[in-house]
């Protein structure tokens, strides 16, 4: 392996489901990274714990240690309110996790990844949904709590809401059903919610699991898969257009980011309601798939502090990047619910 061009720097992305730690050179090449969970600080107690595991996991693998870190950034789920800032550099700063350390929102980070400069709204959308909007100036905007629309979790909800209401006649029947239930193994809509709802119900990992079978019924045509799928996208997009308002380009031309694990899926059912409420509502813009694993953007963030970062060093970073598997959460396990 090539000697590594010094110092080192340090990307860190931090979900509502997984933190990954991506440690690289001033050449982009990746010397090693680290994987572990939630990062959420209004849920999770041991958020702190999870990121300082993920980069020691990262030093591990390149075999240094996290006193060679010079410059990290962490962009973070739960980076919201100033106070969320202020804890968060408080912590890994106490943890030694890098000689410079910046928190950032996780939807500016996301957006920094494929759209590292200019006019640009991102849409997030994953476990959780995040948006987040900048203008030529620098100045940013991320949604936070007023995100009241979020992503596959509550995807996967509104999935098993449909198939109760068509269980009891409320709704139309549902091709919805059957991949349901054999996704939890279940004998019927009542052994389901039973399992789901009791005192000792099963708490499943992948709070997003069922995103995958809601994008196949609606490509057949189920008409309940379709409108929640096209509902979902009307209601991103209005969050987006005051993503927009709040950096002042809604009435410019700008990129629009569609990114995250939701967004992956060929399906085009959400993605074209989402675009098409916003371009009926005024909107000018240039839609940009997003093909990156948000930890990018931390990685080019903390890259940027030393020089810009050239194409070279971009082609270098996806070069020797982690495999796709190892970012991959469509694995479905249930835990008793404590």
């Amino acid at each position: 392996m090539p000697v590594p061009n010094f110092p080192l720097v340090l990307g860190v992305d931090g979900g509502a489901t997984k933190t990954i730690a991506v440690l690289a050179d001033l050449d982009g090449r990746v010397l090693g990274y680290g994987r572990a969970g939630s990062c959420d600080i209004y849920t999770h107690p041991g958020a702190v714990d999870e990121v300082e595991a993920a980069v020691a996991q990262a030093c591990t693998y390149a075999g240094v240690e996290r006193s060679a870190i010079d410059t990290a950034v962490f962009s973070l789920a739960s980076a919201d309110w100033p106070e969320d800032f202020t804890y968060w550099t408080n912590s890994l700063k106490e943890r030694h996790l890098g000689r410079t350390i910046t928190v950032m929102n996780d939807a500016i980070g996301a957006l920094n990844c494929d759209l590292p400069e200019g006019d640009a709204v991102v849409v997030v959308c994953g476990t959780g949904a995040a948006i987040g909007s900048r203008n030529s100036q620098g100045d940013i905007w991320h949604s936070s709590f007023w995100q009241l629309t979020q992503g596959g979790a509550e995807l996967s909800d509104m999935v098993r809401y449909a198939v109760y209401r068509s269980e009891l006649g409320i709704i139309a029947p549902t091709c919805l059903t059957q991949p349901v239930l054999a996704y939890y193994d279940a004998a019927s809509v009542e052994d389901l919610l039973h399992r789901l709802t009791c005192r000792e119900r099963e708490k499943a990992s992948n709070r997003a699991g069922l995103v995958p079978l809601l994008y196949a019924a609606a490509e057949q045509g189920d008409l309940i898969a379709i409108d929640i799928l096209q509902n979902h996208g009307l209601a991103l997009a209005d969050f987006a257009l005051a993503a927009a308002r709040k950096v002042a380009i809604a009435d410019k031309s700008f990129h629009l980011l569609l990114t995250g694990g939701v967004f992956r899926n060929p399906s085009q059912i959400m993605r074209t309601s989402l675009i098409g409420h916003m371009r009926a509502r005024g909107a000018r813009f240039h839609v940009v798939e997003g093909n990156s694993e948000p930890v990018k953007g931390a990685v080019i963030t903390a890259l940027t502090t030393y020089k810009p970062v050239s194409n070279a060093v971009v082609t270098t970073l996806d070069h020797t990047f982690p495999a796709p598997s190892f970012f991959d959460t469509t694995q479905r396990t249930f835990q008793q619910a404590g």
